[in-house]
């Protein structure tokens, strides 16, 4: 067996073992919360819906199944498993595996709108629409001022995006200040801590469309990251405008990221953490290393909510969470490589 073919089948075993970990997961976010519904009983609802099934429990687990449950687990897979994809990406682009997608600012930029939102409006929908605006608005801005400077445009691409991100984080503080502070402002915190809480069907479907299609992008561009991240020159030479498919990518993850953030808020480490995980199970060929990241990123948001749900009665806001697990382990890799991509 050579070694494309060991790596293929490599590549399998994992994929699958991590596939199965994310249904497993889901399922278990399911039936997990204060309102505890049995495993049986919750399969017996679900295939419900498929084939007839007599009805033995109250519309009250229907409800929390199919309008709490259902649509939040869906929208953490993919919003994990999506910022994995994007932190792969960014990694392979910029040639360096500690990148992550906030690295050009969206986060910070969708911040200040979501605050800016809650500050005037307070209304979900503006929070949401602001938080996506402002995201890609701080991204645009800090390509614009990095084109300025032609001979190095990878670094000033990322020097404008700590420059932008540095801006906005001011400009959130300042909403901070000024917000009231019994009211607006412990909003604003709780918003920027991260949380899944509340997510309904139609905002499920608003969110997941604009995530899938980001991420649709970056899967099709997948091998063509590979050439990037050998360096620009190697593309040119390839025939590959790494131009344009630089902003493709950009564009790509800003959409995905954005509209992350304008749904649950703020949640790091995802986009840094499992795609360096995922590069050292199976290397840095990025036709697989994204659809690897897609899977892990799904099963570590999918973990994070579940104990953040279940763990104490309050509710844990997901950024704290992702934080306290993330840190450490991100430095046990890097003991453990030497600060080596895989």
């Amino acid at each position: 067996m050579n070694n494309d073919q060991e790596s293929d089948r490599r590549f399998n075993i994992v994929a699958l073992s991590f596939g199965l970990l994310l249904v497993l997961l889901f399922m278990v976010s399911l039936f997990s919360g204060r309102y505890s519904i049995p495993p049986g009983l919750m399969c017996r609802v679900l295939l419900s819906k498929v084939i007839h099934i007599d009805m033995t429990w109250s519309r009250t687990v229907e409800t929390v199944i199919f309008n709490i449950r259902l649509p939040r687990t869906v929208l953490a897979a993919l919003i994990g498993g999506s910022l994995a994809v994007c932190g792969a990406s960014f990694q392979g682009m910029f040639q360096n595996p500690l990148v992550s997608p906030d690295i050009l600012g969206v986060t910070s930029g969708a911040g200040f709108g979501a605050a800016l939102a809650i500050l005037l409006w307070n209304q979900v929908a503006l929070i949401q629409a602001s938080a996506f605006i402002f995201g890609i608005l701080a991204v645009f801005i800090a390509y614009i001022v990095s084109r300025v400077f032609r001979p190095t445009p990878t670094l000033m691409l990322v020097l404008s995006g700590i420059i932008v991100g540095s801006i906005f984080s001011a400009l959130l503080s300042l909403i901070k200040y000024v917000a009231d502070p019994n009211q607006k402002l412990p909003a604003i915190v709780f918003w920027l801590m991260g949380s899944l809480a509340g997510v309904s069907k139609k905002e499920l479907v608003t969110v997941a469309i604009p995530i899938l299609v980001g991420t649709a992008g970056l899967f099709l561009v997948r091998w063509l990251i590979n050439i990037l991240s050998m360096g620009d020159e190697e593309a040119h030479s390839m025939g590959i405008r790494s131009g344009s498919l630089k902003l493709f990518i950009i564009v790509c993850a800003t959409i995905v990221t954005a509209s992350s953030v304008s749904a649950c808020g703020i949640i790091g480490w995802v986009g840094l953490v499992v795609p360096h995980i995922c590069r050292m199970i199976i290397g840095s060929n990025h036709t697989r290393l994204i659809p690897l990241s897609f899977l892990g990123g799904g099963c570590f948001l999918l973990g994070v909510d579940t104990i953040a749900r279940t763990v104490i009665s309050a509710e844990i806001p997901l950024g704290i969470l992702t934080a306290l697990i993330g840190a450490p382990f991100f430095a046990f890799l890097l003991r453990k490589t030497g600060g080596k991509p895989g």
